[in-house]
C-alpha cells in the first residue's frame, strides 16, 4: 500500500509528475521510509545533498540564516511535496535549511539513485531539467513580489496557493482554511514583519475576505482573487 501511495504522490509533484506510473513506481521501489520529530533539523545549509524527500504527513520549513543570525523562511513542503531536491541534482551543497516544524512523515531517495535514473531514463532528465526551470521561474516571481507588491496583496496570493493545494476546486466565501502556522511563519514567507502580517490579516478581514476564528480562517476566494490581481 505504501508503495502504492509513493506513485501517487509522485505524481502530484512537480519534478515526477510528467512521468509515466511505470516510471514512478521505479523511483518509489528506491525509497524508504524516515520520520522526524517536531523542530528536528533534517538537514543544514552548506550540508551535502545525499537524499530528497517526498513528505506523507506533516510541514516542513525551508529557511536560510541571514547575515544577523536571524532565520528567513521561504517556503514549507507539505504532504505531496518533495524537497532537497536541488542538492542531490547537481552535487553541490544544500541552498537552505530544513526543519520539521511537526511530527513527519517521509520517504526518502538517496542522491545516488535519482542520478542513476537521469542516466538511464531520457523522461527523467527531462522532467528534472523542466522542474529546475520552474524553480527558477518561481525565485524570479518571489523576488518580484517582495520587491513590488504591497503586504496584503502578497498575503492574498498565499492564501489563495494555500487554498488550490488544500482543495484545488473549493470556491465559495466561507472556505475554510487551516495554515497550522503562526503570524511569524507568514511573515517570513512573505518577507515581512509579524506587526505587519496582523495589520494585512485586518485589513482582509475588514475587506471582506477572510474571517478570523482563532488560527483558522473563512475565506471568500472572489474576494481575494480580487485583491491578489488588483496590482
Amino acid at each position: 500500500m505504501e508503495a502504492q501511495t509513493a506513485v501517487h504522490l509522485l505524481g502530484r509533484t512537480s519534478l515526477f509528475g510528467s512521468l509515466n506510473e511505470a516510471d514512478r513506481a521505479a523511483i518509489a521501489a528506491r525509497m524508504r521510509r524516515v520520520q522526524f520529530l517536531p523542530e528536528q533539523m533534517i538537514f543544514s545549509r552548506g550540508d551535502p545533498g545525499r537524499e530528497i524527500y517526498l513528505v506523507l504527513e506533516g510541514r516542513i520549513r525551508l529557511s536560510i540564516l541571514s547575515s544577523d543570525g536571524r532565520e528567513l523562511s521561504f517556503a514549507h513542503a507539505g504532504p505531496g511535496s518533495v524537497f532537497g531536491e536541488i542538492a542531490a541534482l547537481d552535487g553541490g551543497e544544500r541552498t537552505a535549511g530544513a526543519t520539521a516544524m511537526t511530527r513527519v512523515q517521509a520517504l526518502a531517495l538517496p542522491q545516488r539513485a535519482l542520478l542513476e535514473a537521469i542516466e538511464n531514463n531520457p523522461k527523467v532528465a527531462l522532467a528534472a531539467i523542466h522542474f529546475l526551470c520552474m524553480r527558477m521561474r518561481e525565485t524570479d516571481q518571489r523576488l518580484e513580489a517582495i520587491a513590488l507588491h504591497r503586504i496584503e496583496v502578497r498575503l492574498a496570493r498565499l492564501l489563495l496557493s494555500a487554498l488550490r493545494l488544500q482543495s484545488p476546486s473549493a470556491r465559495g466565501d466561507r472556505v475554510p482554511l487551516d495554515l497550522g502556522m503562526s503570524q511569524g511563519e507568514l511573515a517570513l514567507l512573505i518577507g515581512a514583519s509579524r506587526p505587519k502580517v496582523n495589520i494585512a490579516l485586518a485589513l482582509l478581514e475588514d475587506m471582506g475576505a477572510i474571517t478570523r476564528t482563532g488560527s483558522k480562517l473563512g475565506c471568500n476566494t472572489a474576494v481575494l482573487e480580487g485583491i491578489a490581481d488588483a496590482e
